[in-house]
């Protein structure tokens, strides 16, 4: 590795390709370069309409613009899709749940048990808002 005065690597270091002996992933080529890329399946702002000073000085038309929009998302629209409730997560929201020994002591049973202490006065986290209470059938 280069080293500039500084005693810093040299920025050219930093960008270098790596080869494959000099990394742990071995994709069957002996050259990474001869691996190829695969483009973005999206449409690149670089594109579109614009880009060039002519297409700037000509500017876009109405049909143009409309072309590009994106209609806006209804949130009162009934959604036709399939039924996502699978049972799995209650609608009654669960609070803390606490050890049977409150998280003292050594751990002596092989499952994990805990009991709902309640919704806690403070703001819950993303965790525990998420544990919702699913009745046994």
């Amino acid at each position: 590795m280069t080293q500039t005065p500084d005693g810093l690597p040299d920025e050219s270091d930093n960008l270098d390709q790596l080869q494959p002996e000099d990394t742990l992933v071995d994709r069957g080529v002996d050259d990474v370069l001869d691996e190829g890329y695969s483009p973005a399946e999206k449409w690149s702002a670089g594109e579109g309409f614009g880009t060039t000073a002519d297409e700037a000085l000509q500017g876009e038309n109405l049909d143009q613009r409309i072309a590009q929009e994106e209609p806006d998302i209804d949130p009162y629209a009934e959604v036709d899709g399939e039924d996502l409730d699978d049972g799995e997560v209650g609608s009654t929201r669960s609070g803390r749940l606490v050890a049977p020994d409150e998280g003292l002591g050594e751990d002596v049973d092989s499952e994990l048990f805990g009991e709902d202490v309640g919704i806690d006065g403070a703001g819950a986290s993303a965790e525990e808002a998420a544990v919702h209470v699913v009745e046994d059938e």
